[in-house]
């Protein structure tokens, strides 16, 4: 009888348990256009656009936001010094247009003039090599791949984990729709000797329940981009299928389609948190440069950012319009 009091004795109040967990699990505000929600570890966000609209940037800023200090000698970065686990499905990812636009983030920061040309000085270069130390990059040609770097994540975070002194802070997938159409290749999804069958759900399940064994042991905030279907009457496969003609995402006309997802109902109730880029409407420029706009789908909020890529300017202008730049 004494131990099963002993047992369900509290050892802290709800004041203290409160405390304790936004402590351990404080919430994390991202850079423009993620910005205006709270995350938190275990959070999973999904970025779904056309192409081109810079989903692949966005997660580029985020990760140069985790990796980069808070402070280092004297020089304010406001960032997190955690580690970034990259996932590249899309086999697209330029590693060189990230360490510059690293480069660029730490010459700004210190306020000097950003010349990646010429200015070999211009930056602090201890600062940009332990940068780099925390951006961990892997590449995935297809779903089995993908699934076996799942299923070895869990050891390489904890080398990680032991090697920096801090566990990963975020996972990144850049394009987790990337194996669509070969995953819906699969010839059946019977089960034989017991075991299921390949095809799209089964693959996207397993994938689904890697990931949350592994946020279990190592608490991340998940960031996922998508390309995006849009339509109305028409089926999924028919809105995914005419993506490629370019008259998809034409601002003055399907470009107002609903959205719809082709994803698995499993990967769908995973995610936690949605947005949807497009491009703006009729043509909205800023400086020549196309702007997209933002709608919050999950969960779902009444209004609408603009942002803009510039590969030269500041990432900041007026925020009384809701318009953002946003540094290539």
């Amino acid at each position: 009888m004494t131990s099963a009091v002993s047992w369900i004795k509290a050892d802290e109040t709800a004041k203290g348990a409160l405390l304790r967990i936004l402590t351990e699990r404080p919430f994390l505000l991202l850079p423009p256009p993620l910005h205006r929600l709270p995350f938190r570890v275990g959070n999973t966000v999904e970025i779904v656009g056309p192409s081109p609209s810079a989903k692949t940037l966005i997660l580029t800023q985020a990760a140069i936001n985790c990796i980069l200090p808070k402070e280092w000698k004297g020089v304010q970065y406001g960032g997190l010094e955690r580690a970034v686990m990259f996932i590249d499905l899309d086999c697209r990812f330029d590693v060189s247009s990230f360490s510059k636009a690293l480069e660029r983030r730490i010459v700004g920061d210190n306020g000097l003039r950003s010349s990646v040309k010429g200015n070999e000085n211009g930056y602090d270069k201890d600062l940009f090599v332990e940068c780099l130390k925390r951006f961990l990059y892997i590449r995935c040609y297809n779903s089995f791949e993908f699934l076996a770097t799942l299923k070895t994540l869990h050891s390489r975070l904890q080398n990680e984990k032991e090697k920096q002194g801090s566990s990963v802070y975020m996972l990144m997938i850049d394009s987790i729709g990337a194996f669509y159409w070969m995953d819906r290749a699969f010839p059946s999804s019977s089960t034989v000797n017991n075991r299921k069958g390949l095809s799209l759900q089964t693959v996207v399940g397993a994938a689904v329940q890697e990931i949350q064994r592994i946020l279990l042991a190592h608490p991340m905030l998940v960031l996922a981009t998508k390309s995006a279907a849009f339509g109305d009457k028409q089926s999924t496969t028919e809105a995914i299928r005419k993506k490629s003609d370019g008259k998809m995402f034409n601002s003055r006309g399907p470009q107002n389609l609903p959205y719809r997802d082709f994803m698995p109902a499993v990967w769908q109730s995973f995610v936690s948190h949605r947005i949807l880029l497009r491009a703006s409407d009729g043509e909205r420029t800023l400086q020549n440069h196309p702007t997209f706009s933002t709608e919050w789908l999950l969960p779902p909020l009444k209004f609408s950012d603009h942002f803009t890529v510039d590969e030269v300017r500041p990432s900041c202008v007026s925020t009384a319009s809701y318009l953002y730049v946003i540094r290539a």
